[in-house]
């Protein structure tokens, strides 16, 4: 599918721009206090002319026909677009963790690092993670590393999304 970059996109947005719309496909999630698992996905970006794109992704677990188990993730946030490059993330999960990400954005590519994570008494510990996305032939490919309940810094999950 052919993107065409919007005529109102903030200047400081266009190091990013290939994330607007809409992206579907699947991913496999590990860690160790949990089972391994496969999953299917939803990514949106949008925006409205300001220097930031709004951001919502859900997903659910699917079995090996990727058939849908049930319901997963949901986050929901603001990918806030500064100038040369850098990247704010303002991110809330459905679990109950809220987080402050900073990166920036490369050529087809940008990684983000915690700065800060919050969470409900209910919600998991969550205390730091990094996230890396880039554009390969079209596909939107990504990783999410997270430390949580006492373990260090891994790979979790990782997904390749067609534009929808």
């Amino acid at each position: 599918m052919v993107f065409e970059l919007p005529d109102n996109l903030h200047p400081d947005c266009a190091p990013v721009a290939w994330l607007l719309g809409r992206w579907g496909g699947r991913g496999k999630g590990d860690y160790p206090t949990i089972e391994p698992f496969e999953y299917a996905q939803e990514l949106v970006f949008t925006h409205d002319g300001r220097p930031f794109f709004h951001y919502f992704a859900r997903s659910w677990i699917v079995d090996a026909d990727g058939e849908k188990v049930r319901d997963a993730a949901q986050e929901a946030g603001f990918l806030r677009c500064r100038p040369e490059g850098n990247l704010e993330l303002v991110l809330a999960h459905s679990s109950g963790i809220s987080e402050i990400w900073y990166g920036k954005a490369e050529v087809a590519k940008f990684e983000l690092h915690t700065a800060g994570v919050g969470y409900t008494e209910s919600a998991k510990e969550v205390t730091g993670g990094k996230r890396l996305y880039g554009t390969v032939n079209g596909d939107l490919l990504y990783a999410y590393d997270m430390a949580a309940m006492g373990q260090e810094l891994q790979p979790h999950l990782w997904a390749q999304l067609e534009r929808q």
